[in-house]
C-alpha cells in the first residue's frame, strides 16, 4: 500500500483541473447548442454536467480515502470511492434515457441545425475530454477513478461522432441526423455505466472480488505445511484496490511457536498470490461438524476438553 502514497495528491491535482475545464467546456456546449438548435450538442452538454459529477465524485472519494480510519470508521474511508462510482454510473443511465426520450421527439418534429456551429464546438471537446482522458488512465486501476475516465473516454468518442454527423449535415442537409448521432451517444453512455455499476454493486453487497477464485484461493492455503482443512472462508472487498478474507483453518494440536509458522506461511501465500493482505484467520485443532457455519454442538461430557482451547 505505501507504494501508492504519492498518488492521491497527484490524483486529487488531475481531478481539480479536470474540473477547471470540465465547467468552462459545458458553458460553450450549452450556450452554442442553443444557438446552432443542436440536440447532439446539447445531449454532449448533458453528458458533460453527468462527467462533472463523477469527477467531482472521484475527487471527493480521493480526498475521504486519504482520512485515517477512526473509532466509528475502522477501515477508513475506502469505500467512499466505490459509492461514489455507483452513484455517478446510475446518474450516467437517467442521462441516457432523457436523451433518448428528447432524439425521439427531435425524430418526429425535425429542427434544422447549424453544422458548423456544431463541428467547431465538438473539435474543441474532443481535444479537451481526450486531454482529460489521458490525464485519468495512469491512475484508472481504482474503480472510483476509472468510472471518471470511462466518462472522458466516452465523451471524447461520441464528441468526435458530432463532428462526423455536423459534416454529413452539411453535405446532405438531413437534420434527422443529429437526433440519430444522440440516440448513438446514449447508447455510449448506457454501455459504459452498466459495468461500473455491475462493479461496484459487487463490492457494495461484499461479494467475491473480480478476478478471485474461491476454489483456487482454498487449495492455496490447502498447500501450506500444517494447514489440514480450510472452511467458512469469506472474500470481499473493502475498496476497489483493499480486499479482504477471513477463514476457519483446522490444524493439528501444536505448540503456539509452530502455529504462528503456518500462519505466517499462510499469509505470505495470499499476499503474492491473491494480494489479499487484510486477513482474519482462526485456528481449530478439531474438525467442524458443520463446516460451512462452523457450529460445534458441546456436550457437558466434552465441555472441558473445548476449555482446554
Amino acid at each position: 500500500m505505501h507504494a501508492h502514497a504519492h498518488g492521491p495528491a497527484s490524483t486529487s491535482k488531475l481531478l481539480r483541473v479536470a474540473l477547471f475545464l470540465t465547467v468552462a467546456y459545458i458553458g460553450v456546449t450549452v450556450i452554442a447548442g442553443i444557438k446552432a438548435h443542436s440536440l447532439a450538442l446539447l445531449s454532449e452538454a448533458g453528458h458533460n454536467v453527468s462527467d462533472f459529477l463523477a469527477l467531482l465524485l472521484s475527487w471527493v472519494a480521493v480526498y475521504l480515502g486519504t482520512r485515517p480510519p477512526t473509532a466509528t470508521k475502522t477501515f477508513g474511508y475506502h469505500r467512499a470511492g466505490v459509492l461514489a462510482a455507483f452513484v455517478n454510473a446510475l446518474s450516467l443511465v437517467v442521462v441516457a434515457i432523457y436523451i433518448f426520450l428528447e432524439a425521439a421527439h427531435r425524430m418526429v418534429n425535425p429542427v434544422g441545425v447549424h453544422a458548423r456551429t456544431m463541428m467547431i464546438v465538438a473539435a474543441a471537446g474532443v481535444a479537451m475530454n481526450g486531454i482529460i482522458a489521458l490525464m485519468l488512465r495512469g491512475s484508472s486501476h481504482d474503480v472510483n477513478v476509472r468510472s471518471a475516465f470511462i466518462h472522458m473516454l466516452g465523451d471524447t468518442l461520441s464528441t468526435a461522432s458530432v463532428i462526423v454527423g455536423g459534416w454529413i449535415i452539411l453535405l446532405t442537409g438531413k437534420t434527422w441526423i443529429d437526433p440519430a448521432l444522440s440516440f448513438g451517444i446514449g447508447a455510449l453512455i448506457l454501455w459504459s455505466s452498466f459495468g461500473i455499476v455491475r462493479e461496484t454493486l459487487n463490492i457494495l453487497l461484499e461479494g467475491t472480488p473480480k478476478g478471485v477464485s474461491m476454489h483456487l484461493l482454498a487449495d492455496a492455503m490447502k498447500q501450506v505445511d500444517g494447514v489440514r482443512d480450510v472452511h467458512d472462508l469469506h472474500v470481499w472487498s473493502i475498496g476497489s484496490e483493499m480486499h479482504a478474507l477471513s477463514c476457519h483453518i483446522a490444524i493439528a494440536d501444536i505448540p503456539p511457536s509452530a502455529s504462528e509458522a503456518i500462519l505466517r506461511d499462510v499469509k505470505e501465500r495470499l499476499a503474492m498470490q491473491f494480494r489479499i493482505h487484510h486477513t482474519t484467520i482462526q485456528f481449530e485443532h478439531e474438525n467442524c461438524e458443520i463446516a460451512h457455519g462452523c457450529v460445534m454442538p458441546v456436550g457437558v461430557e466434552e465441555a472441558h476438553h473445548h476449555h482446554g482451547h
